[in-house]
């Protein structure tokens, strides 16, 4: 966790730790000796949900009040505030309107609001359902995911109900809700009071963090200025990485759908439909643009296949399909091997290079953008004046930016110097030397 925290805070990226799980009265003395071994090591802030945690002696460091605390009206997180908190999570079911209410009464204490991800089908942090039937505490992080479960849906005289097409709602998952998606509502939700935007991350892998945070990041430059410099070898898509389909959940009301009957996995992107599905092949009409590869995942309702080959509208499928179930039916792509293995970001912290001469040689001057951080090497070396003026400045700004190897990149370079002979090698060993 340490070198984690050193190597975010390289970054200028805040360390924020989880301790937000309701705790058993032997574990708390554990818990506490894990707040300061975590504040010692420079983590930002604590999350948390157990507010008997602040009866013990904690260490000064930021508090953050987790959405398991349920934080869904003013009056409560007027009492985290007065409580020591500096920020809190809002309940995801909370509408744009509330959201701005509860800025507008308590206006000094950080709103974080969650913008993707999986949802919960109950209030955040008062889900029981888990507890009650298997007795495992989602509160404690074991959640058993009864929400993604199938289910019958019965009336009071314990009758299927039937859907719109006259079919009963018979093993279907009624709980498993689409993932959050307030991607097009950001600026909105800054207008409303929110300061933080959470990525909710459970159990996803580094592609899907890549993917997501990238895409986010993308929206959020027209609102802010990018304190690094941020590259990828993608086209971030959050369709492209674990995607249930799309919901902004409650923000402007009761909207539909917000759950997915047919299956509680990855649907991935929409790609076409199946016309034909005969044994390991399927025929289809593919969207205008999409290109299958071997390898890609497929899914049909809750049918998922692998791509074995594509010739033509004919795509050869790992296992055979079942039929007339699947003719007609929305193809979507939940795994694309291409963009998968293209999925690389690189971040690169912004500096200022001054080069300058002093009485017995040169110095050498770094200063990171924003954050104002400063390395100085000073050098003793002799002068000797450059036959060729140009080609010797040219050399040192060259020598000097070179930071491959490093989390930096060079925005700005000054020479105060006179055009001086110096050797690449040297140019070199200063630079090293100075910004490690």
């Amino acid at each position: 966790m340490a070198e984690v925290v050193r190597y975010a805070h390289t970054y200028g990226v805040q360390v924020l730790v989880t301790l937000n799980t309701l705790l058993r009265e032997d574990e708390y003395p554990q818990a506490v000796q894990m707040a300061h071994d975590l504040y010692q090591i420079g983590v930002d802030a604590l999350i948390i949900q157990d507010l008997h945690l602040l009866d013990f002696d904690l260490p000064p460091i930021r508090l953050h009040a987790s959405t398991q605390c349920d934080n869904r009206t003013p009056e409560h997180v007027a009492m985290l505030r007065d409580l020591g908190f500096k920020r809190v999570v809002l309940a995801r079911e909370l509408s744009i309107e509330e959201i701005r209410a509860i800025h507008e009464a308590v206006p000094d204490i950080e709103l974080e609001a969650f913008v993707h991800g999986a949802l919960c089908v109950s209030y955040s942090g008062r889900c029981y359902i888990s507890e009650v039937f298997a007795n495992r505490s989602a509160n404690r992080g074991a959640c058993a995911q009864f929400c993604r479960m199938a289910y019958d849906l019965l009336d009071s005289h314990m009758n299927e109900v039937t859907d719109e097409k006259g079919q009963p709602i018979h093993q279907r998952y009624l709980l498993s809700l689409q993932d959050l998606d307030r991607s097009n509502h950001l600026q909105e939700l800054i207008e409303a009071g929110v300061t933080t935007f959470k990525i909710e991350g459970r159990l996803k892998d580094a592609d899907y963090v890549s993917n997501i945070t990238a895409y986010y990041c993308e929206k959020l430059s027209a609102f802010r200025c990018q304190p690094t410099v941020v590259t990828h070898s993608f086209t971030p898509n959050p369709e492209k990485t674990f995607h249930r389909g799309a919901t902004d959940y409650f923000l402007h009301g009761r909207t539909r759908p917000m759950a997915n009957w047919v299956t509680p996995k990855s649907t991935g992107e929409y790609i076409g439909e199946v016309l034909e599905a005969q044994g390991n092949t399927l025929r289809v009409r593919l969207k205008e643009g999409i290109v299958l590869h071997n390898g890609d995942g497929l899914t049909v309702g809750a049918e998922g296949f692998n791509v074995n080959g594509v010739e033509g509208n004919i795509v050869k499928i790992n296992k055979p399909a079942s039929g007339s179930s699947l003719q007609e039916r929305e193809l979507f792509r939940n795994l694309d091997v291409e963009f998968m293995r293209n999925l690389t970001s690189e971040r690169r912290i912004p500096v200022d290079i001054c080069f300058s001469e002093t009485g017995e040689g040169f110095k050498l001057t770094y200063k990171a953008f924003p954050s104002g951080r400063v390395w100085v090497g000073s050098f003793k070396f002799a002068k000797e004046q450059a036959k060729n003026a140009e080609k010797a400045l040219d050399t040192i700004r060259t020598q000097l930016t070179k930071l491959g190897d490093t989390p930096y990149i060079a925005r700005d370079v000054r020479i105060e110097s006179q055009p001086y002979f110096i050797p690449i090698s040297i140019l070199n060993q200063w630079r090293r030397e100075t910004i490690l």
